[in-house]
């Protein structure tokens, strides 16, 4: 999908405020498995709810066709999710320099990391509430198989989260160079009648 275009900096594959957050998605909600858009309460925008009693048969994943792949070689991923308190688990698929297909798996129910080989599967903290989880997908790949990451095929999300936003990265960015757009923003109860000095313009 993205293999022919010029990459550089940041480039999202999903972003729950758009006109059709799912269009480069496939979805599956079986067993009691819900997928749509909510309001959060706590960004209070709309993000997308993955609920379901079995992680294994509700997802989304991309791209939407399972004959495409995503052809990105930016090697950070980042995503902007919701700690619903339940089970959850998403994947990575990439190539290395091998040639050979890894899949990358991380849940926050799983106690210690296991490599095979050709899949690893690691475990995730998540703090309460919203969390940026980043995933240094070249690092990954050289700690469990020796090789150097080449690009990602396909990445699939698992019940339960909420989602604001996925995207890849060059590098790792300091929250200053981050674009505004890219930020997970909470809103601020503002103190009425207050107003800082140091208070920044609305354009910086």
């Amino acid at each position: 999908m993205f293999r022919n275009s010029f990459q550089s900096g940041f480039l999202s594959v999903f972003y729950s405020l758009g006109s059709k957050p799912l269009q480069l998605w496939s979805r599956q909600a079986q067993n009691g498995g819900k997928i749509g858009r909510i309001t959060d309460e706590d960004v209070e925008s709309l993000v997308l709810e993955v609920m379901s009693p079995n992680v294994s048969t509700c997802w989304i994943s991309c791209p939407a066709d399972d004959k495409q792949c995503l052809g990105i070689k930016l090697p950070f991923l980042v995503l902007m999710l919701k700690n619903m308190e339940k089970y959850f688990t998403f994947e990575i698929q990439i190539v290395d320099d091998k040639g050979i297909r890894r899949r990358f798996r991380a849940s926050n129910y799983q106690v210690e990391a296991r490599v095979k080989p050709f899949i690893c599967t690691m475990p995730m903290r998540l703090d309460e509430g919203w969390n940026q989880v980043q995933f240094n997908l070249a690092d990954f790949c050289k700690r469990a198989y020796g090789t150097n990451y080449v690009e990602t095929v396909r990445i699939t999300i698992h019940a339960n989260c909420r989602l604001r936003r996925i995207y890849f990265a060059d590098q790792l960015y300091s929250e200053e160079e981050v674009p505004h757009e890219f930020k997970l923003h909470l809103p601020v109860k503002q103190i009425e009648g207050h107003r800082d000095n140091n208070e920044l313009d609305e354009d910086s």
